[in-house]
């Protein structure tokens, strides 16, 4: 039933998140929207009060109660930023908006963007570990509690890889001049192959330059 709560939840979290961006730019109601957006955060709130009656009535801690705790952790933390790019791309696409910002390719700007990311998850994980916790207390020393144990074990590894990612930024930064002249893979893909190297096809205007010169 967990599981099943689990992706409800984030089905609803999409639904009202299309629901309150209709509101707001089809029908141009704003407060309603604003309303719809908020009610988000009750499908945490469900999921965390239907996980800790499922504990309190005997069912043994597994799996899918460390998944319920992970996940609450990081659509907490993670959701208002989401909500707030789909919004700005929405906008932008059908109301005129600016074109939000892409992450920077290079330099300082890069730097700090990683380490935003990265204290992001940060703070999705610690959340995670700090109900994974709960339950165990919440569950008692006479239950078995290694499955959420080997999910706070988890979150320490997503704050791990997080953590090197934006030192390694840090360390070895790309300077800005040089990921902006950069192209990326899907530019090199779009590219003809006369323009991805830069120069002319061997033999398909040489020629014609050679008989101008003679003339």
């Amino acid at each position: 039933m967990i599981v099943t709560l689990i992706i409800a939840c984030e089905a609803g979290f999409w639904v009202l998140l299309a629901l309150g961006l209709a509101l707001r730019y089809v029908v141009g109601m704003r407060r309603t929207s604003v309303a719809v957006l908020l009610c988000e955060p009750l499908l945490e709130v469900v999921l965390l009060v239907v996980t800790a009656i499922d504990l309190k009535n005997g069912a043994q801690p597994d799996w899918k109660h460390g998944l319920a705790a992970v996940y609450i952790g990081f659509s907490v933390v993670m959701g208002h930023e989401l909500v707030t790019r789909v919004d700005a791309w929405v906008a932008y696409r059908f109301a005129g908006g600016p074109k939000p910002a892409r992450a920077p390719r290079g330099g300082a700007a890069r730097t700090a963007y990683e380490w935003r990311v990265a204290g992001r998850f940060t703070g999705a994980a610690l959340l995670a570990t700090a109900l994974l916790q709960a339950a165990i207390w919440y569950v008692g020393g006479d239950g078995a509690t290694d499955s959420l144990r080997a999910w706070q074990s988890r979150m320490l590894v997503v704050i791990g890889i997080n953590l090197i990612i934006a030192l390694s930024y840090t360390l070895f930064p790309k300077k800005a001049e040089e990921a902006k002249g950069s192209p990326s893979v899907l530019d090199r893909l779009l590219k003809p192959p006369a323009d991805r190297t830069g120069q002319d096809t061997p033999g398909r205007h040489t020629g014609e330059d050679r008989t101008l010169t003679r003339r």
